[in-house]
């Protein structure tokens, strides 16, 4: 039996795709920047990567999530923070 993949319950695949976007914006990263600063953090992750993400098309692995707080230094609360909208 095939168990399905979690979802939120608006259906998403992540909880970081707006966040994700706002943050990398407000440093002026581009997704092959933010994708750079991240290999450089020993994460392997490309900017179809990033995209994939950013366009709920990807779920995001907890190594990855710690990597992108790192990165563009925020907290986990703070890139998975859900909007009212959602």
């Amino acid at each position: 039996m095939k168990v399905p993949k979690p979802r939120s319950d608006t259906g998403r695949k992540n909880l970081i795709s707006d966040n994700l976007i706002e943050l990398r914006r407000k440093r002026k990263l581009s997704q092959r920047d933010l994708a750079k600063e991240l290999q450089l953090a020993g994460c392997d992750i490309d900017r179809n990567v990033i995209t994939r993400i950013e366009t709920q098309k990807r779920y995001v692995t907890d190594i990855e999530l710690k990597k992108l707080c790192q990165v563009l230094n925020t907290t986990f609360e703070e890139l998975t923070h859900e909007t009212s909208g959602d």
